[in-house]
C-alpha cells in the first residue's frame, strides 16, 4: 500500500541526480518535520559508487524510504550497498538502516551517535508513524555496528575516504565524511544550503562555529547536506559567520543584562540586511536562535 502511494506521486519518485563522477544525490523535496503530506520523507541521502560497491550517506526515516532509496540507487547501478554510514543519531537519517541489511551493508556510525540512538529505542519510530498518520510504517530498527575513532581514515572500494567529527556540534556524535581527491564534503545537518543552519537544544554552538571554519579551510569543491540541495564552500562561510555573529551578539546582550527582547532587535539590525537575502527562513529562525543561545549563556 505504501510503496504504491510513493509511485502515484511524482514529488517522490527518489530520483538520483548527478553530482561529480560517481557521486549521487537523493534529495528530498521536504525541509521540516515528518507529516502526511511528504510520509516521512524530509532528508536528503547521498551515494558513491566505488569499484567493489555502493557507500551511502544516511538511509531516510523509515524503512519503507529506505527500501525506495536502494530502489533509487539500482537505477544507476546493480553493485551492492556495501557501506552505509549514518551522520548522525536523529531519526530522520538512519530509520532506513533495515533496508540495506539483506545485502549485508556494514553501518558506520560514532559511538555517541548509537549511544543517542540506542537510548531513543523505538521512540521515533513509533513518533514518526504518528506524525505521519502511519505511512512511515513498520520499521524494523537497526543500529550500526562499526563504530569509527575521530579523524578516522578508510580505503572503501578504491575510494578514500576520511571522517570528521563535529564534537557535538548539531548533535552528539555528528561526524562529517570528506573525499579528499574529490574534495566533496558530505555534511549530515552540520552543513546547510538554502536554509539556515540547524541549532539544536543538545548541540553545541561554539563547536558548530569551528567545525565550520575548519570546514571553510578544507577548501570544498562540493558540499552535500542533509537537506536542501547541493551547495558550495562559499554556503559554509556563510554559516560560519552569521552563527558566529549571532553567538558574539547574544553574548555581548546577555553580559549587558539585556532580555532576549532586546537582543533580538540588536541581532536583526546588524545581521537582517547582509543575511535575510541569504536564507529562505531567515526570520523565523533568527528569534529562535536568539532565544536558544541566550538560555546557554
Amino acid at each position: 500500500m505504501f510503496n504504491s502511494a510513493w509511485a502515484k506521486n511524482a514529488s517522490f519518485d527518489f530520483s538520483v541526480t548527478p553530482i561529480a563522477d560517481n557521486v549521487y544525490s537523493i534529495v528530498s523535496p521536504s525541509f521540516g518535520l515528518p507529516t502526511p503530506e511528504n510520509k516521512g520523507w524530509n532528508s536528503n541521502s547521498h551515494f558513491v559508487v566505488t569499484e567493489k560497491g555502493v557507500l551511502l550517506f544516511d538511509t531516510g526515516s523509515s524503512e519503507i524510504i529506505g527500501n525506495e532509496i536502494k530502489k533509487a540507487i539500482k537505477t544507476v547501478t546493480e553493485k551492492p550497498v556495501r557501506w552505509v554510514v549514518n551522520s548522525h543519531s536523529h531519526a530522520d537519517h538512519w530509520l532506513g538502516n533495515a533496508g540495506f541489511i539483506d545485502a549485508g551493508a556494514e553501518i558506520i556510525a560514532s559511538g555517541r551517535a548509537v549511544r543517542v540512538m540506542k537510548e531513543d529505542g523505538q521512540g521515533p519510530v513509533d513518533a514518526f508513524s504518528r506524525m505521519t498518520k502511519g505511512a512511515t510504517g513498520t520499521t524494523h530498527v537497526k543500529y550500526p555496528t562499526l563504530l569509527l575513532s575521530q579523524g578516522e581514515k578508510r580505503n572503501l572500494g578504491g575510494l578514500d575516504v576520511e571522517f570528521i567529527f563535529s564534537n557535538d556540534a548539531h548533535s552528539p556524535g555528528d561526524i562529517l565524511m570528506w573525499l579528499p581527491k574529490q574534495k566533496i564534503i558530505f555534511g549530515g545537518d552540520v552543513l546547510s544550503s538554502q536554509w539556515m543552519p540547524i541549532l539544536t537544544y543538545h548541540g553545541n554552538v561554539p563547536h558548530l562555529i569551528d567545525t565550520l571554519y575548519e570546514v571553510v579551510k578544507l577548501n570544498p569543491e562540493i558540499v552535500l547536506t542533509g537537506h536542501g540541495k547541493a551547495t558550495s564552500g562559499k554556503s559554509i562561510k556563510r554559516d560560519a559567520d552569521l552563527v558566529a555573529g549571532v553567538w558574539k551578539l547574544v553574548k555581548e546582550g546577555h553580559d549587558d543584562n539585556k532580555n532576549s527582547d532586546e537582543i533580538m532587535l540588536d541581532v536583526s539590525d546588524d545581521l537582517g540586511p547582509t543575511y535575510r537575502p541569504l536564507y529562505k527562513n531567515f526570520d523565523s529562525e533568527i528569534k529562535r536562535y536568539v532565544e536558544l543561545l541566550y538560555k546557554s549563556h
